[in-house]
């Protein structure tokens, strides 16, 4: 199910509007991360087009007088398809295919496809085709006249009914089962991740940009073997890894899906069950992409998306990568204090930063002191197994131990605690 034509590379003309006094500058910026979007979906582009508008025009976006002038220029270059930066509505997508007689598309269609090609469990591609469908439920009405005619299959249509109520009848039926098997995906998601709560290990996310160099990290934490492409999106799949602790305690390590500026929402509803692992973690690593032209701008765009998932006030952790390239991650480290400058390539920082994982968690945990009978191993052996032991004394009356644990682990074993 590709939104892209992959026979050929396709012919690209991006369009940006400057909006509410929006800088020229910055347009251009998200046409340039747009470009990168096309070609990792397998297109080329051929030109761009920046336009001022204080608001969006309700039927062209760009107005009529700049679509005649887009079309112009389509002739001239050969294009294929024309997309824009921003979301349009399914009215505006039809008129611009009207005037501009050729594919028009946005961001939003552009990202869409890239998960496409690039989910590869069932899980992701059943996410990735139910987000698709929505996204093309209520642009049915663009397609012309092969969706408006009546149609005549025996048995198969109610009397009258048009070609465009059945394609929108089998696309409901699909999104219905898509929903219910990503439920029953959910529910064995959910008995994994109890079985990982009852063994109290402490979750850790990695989060950022996309093509910030988070598969990168994991796999120099943990030998994940992820993928690693120099390529936006190269990976969809979540994979979480056991790590160790320099203070010799573990911690369940997850790489998420990269985040981008305007993620559709088609999407993120789609991933919620998925990215449910960032807003149930004990401490986000967020990896930021240091040589981006602009990466506070990137943080500022997976903040609102961590926002959207109700992650927010999961701790974060900012961990600036690709110091091996650059002297900014530095400069960033010590503008935002308790971050750390890495490079995942060569291991630089690396250390420091997983000191500085454990030092957060562990600031997180309290410290409760036991008094626990010498016929109850068993506590002193969880007590080991989900905390970290600070002090351990045999006495008269039993082991006495003082161990930092997280909050559930706190109210653990309450008979025991010495006040």
């Amino acid at each position: 199910m590709s939104l892209i034509e992959r026979s050929f590379r396709e012919k690209i003309i991006l369009v940006g509007v400057a909006r509410n006094g929006a800088e020229v500058e910055d347009v251009e910026a998200h046409l340039d991360e747009l470009a990168l979007l096309v070609g990792t979906a397998g297109a080329d582009v051929v030109g761009r087009v920046v336009q001022r508008k204080a608001t969006p025009d309700p039927a062209t976006y760009i107005g009529k007088g700049k679509a005649e002038e887009l079309r112009e220029l389509s002739l001239a270059v050969d294009s294929d398809t024309v997309v824009f930066d921003d979301e349009l509505s399914p009215a505006q997508h039809r008129n611009l295919e009207k005037i501009l007689g050729r594919t028009a598309i946005d961001r939003t269609a552009v990202i869409l496809d890239i998960f496409a090609q690039n989910a590869h469990t069932l899980e992701g591609k059943a996410q990735v085709e139910l987000a698709l469908l929505r996204y093309r439920l209520p642009r049915l009405k663009g397609k012309g006249t092969a969706l408006s005619q009546q149609g005549a299959g025996i048995g198969t249509r109610g009397p009258g009914e048009t070609k465009l109520e059945v394609d929108r009848r089998r696309l409901l039926k699909r999104m219905v089962k898509l929903e219910v098997e990503l439920k029953e995906m959910d529910k064995n998601r959910r008995v994994q991740r109890s079985a990982r709560t009852r063994s109290r290990a402490r979750t850790v996310s990695l989060v950022g940009y996309t093509n910030a160099g988070k598969s990168t990290v994991l796999n120099t934490l943990t030998d994940a073997g992820v993928l690693v492409e120099n390529r936006l999106f190269a990976t969809l799949d979540p994979r979480t890894r056991r790590l160790e602790l320099p203070g010799g305690e573990a911690v369940l390590l997850s790489d998420t899906v990269g985040f981008v500026r305007k993620l559709p929402h088609q999407l993120v509803q789609a991933f919620k069950s998925t990215l449910e692992v960032v807003r149930e973690s004990d401490l986000l690593v967020h990896i930021v992409d240091s040589s981006a032209p602009n990466p506070e701008g990137q943080i500022e765009a997976v903040r609102a998306v961590l926002d959207e998932l109700h992650a927010d006030r999961v701790p974060e952790l900012l961990g600036f990568n690709k110091a091996d390239v650059t002297d900014e991650a530095g400069r960033l480290a010590a503008k935002y204090p308790g971050s750390v400058a890495l490079s995942a390539v060569t291991g630089e920082g690396v250390e420091e930063l997983l000191t500085a994982v454990g030092d957060r968690l562990r600031a997180a945990a309290s410290v409760v002191e036991l008094l626990v009978p010498f016929d109850r191993g068993d506590v002193v052996a969880a007590l080991h197994r989900e905390g970290e032991v600070i002090d351990e004394e045999h006495t008269e009356g039993g082991t006495r131990i003082r161990v930092r644990v997280d909050q559930a682990g706190a109210a653990r074993f309450p008979e025991f605690h010495v006040a």
